[in-house]
């Protein structure tokens, strides 16, 4: 079971946050509230994507996803703000309205960067965080224009959902080998229009979302985390093993967490791998 609940973020926005399964009752059976769990999707993402975890995530806790601004079934606003400031903004509202706190946050990718940002500001709305393949090195402006570049490349419309699974499966130059975990992932963020089938989001959008970070460290953040974090890399992802470890060291409670035959997108890729990873870790900070 899910259920839709409207949150309202930063300036306003209407954000969809979708619980997963009735609310379960406190872990110990005496009527305590389950403990708080926040999952936040990357750049493109939406909250079904993580709907695996979500659902097992709510046989003890109270698990929530949140469609960020520009995604899913929140609001686009024409003008943003796609800040990172509205992004924290609009998780610490999600967490507050739905009485998460002190929460567990799960964030992937952009959603990470977003998840470690909300507990250096907030500490007291978060209980402990999983950084799932995000790098906190700047990425620079080269990144940026391959970005742009591969935007332009999509073959939009799509005549069906087939043709979206198989080119972001297969045809699309940035796969090095078949992944149809890939496709899958592409396929739940369109949707079918007159003409074909078109993603959900704004390209545009999405640009101007990843130029308000792409451009920056974000180490000194990341120290700033003072709650226990898991950090984790699929070995064939975006985050490289040094970098994952000096993140860790970083972190004043930071560990290590990886999962092998994933790429970046960890939790599509090996949902397994994925809850063996981080389903120890949880288990630890969430025990009373």
């Amino acid at each position: 079971m899910v259920r839709r609940i409207d949150v309202i973020g930063a300036g306003g926005v209407r954000l969809a946050a979708w619980e997963f399964a009735d609310p379960p009752k406190g872990r110990s059976g005496d009527g305590e509230p389950a403990p708080g769990v926040l999952l936040l999707h990357g750049l493109m993402g939406r909250a079904s994507h993580w709907a695996s975890t979500a659902r097992w995530l709510a046989e003890r806790h109270r698990a929530v996803a949140l469609d960020q601004r520009g995604h899913g079934r929140s609001d686009k606003p024409a003008d943003g703000p796609f800040t990172r400031d509205a992004y924290v903004s609009d998780a610490e509202a999600a967490i507050e309205q739905l009485g998460l706190a002190p929460a567990v946050l799960i964030g992937h990718s952009m959603g990470a960067l977003t998840a470690w940002q909300l507990a250096a500001k907030r500490p007291d709305l978060v209980r402990a965080l999983v950084i799932c393949d995000m790098r906190a090195s700047a990425l620079g402006a080269a990144s940026q224009r391959e970005w742009e570049e591969w935007f332009r490349s999509w073959p939009v419309p799509f005549a069906t959902l087939a043709d979206v699974r198989k080119w972001f499966g297969e045809d699309d130059p940035r796969v090095e080998r078949p992944s149809p975990s890939r496709g899958e992932f592409f396929a739940e963020v369109m949707a079918e229009r007159a003409d074909g089938w078109r993603p959900v989001f704004s390209r545009r959008q999405m640009l101007v979302s990843r130029a308000t970070w792409v451009y920056d460290a974000h180490w000194e953040e990341l120290a700033q985390v003072l709650c226990p974090t898991l950090v984790v890399r699929g070995l064939d992802g975006e985050l490289g093993r040094a970098e994952a470890s000096e993140m860790v060291r970083v972190l004043p409670r930071g560990q290590y967490g990886e999962v092998a035959d994933a790429g970046h997108l960890v939790h599509f890729d090996q949902p397994e791998g994925w809850r063996s990873a981080i389903e120890p870790f949880l288990d630890g900070v969430l025990t009373p």
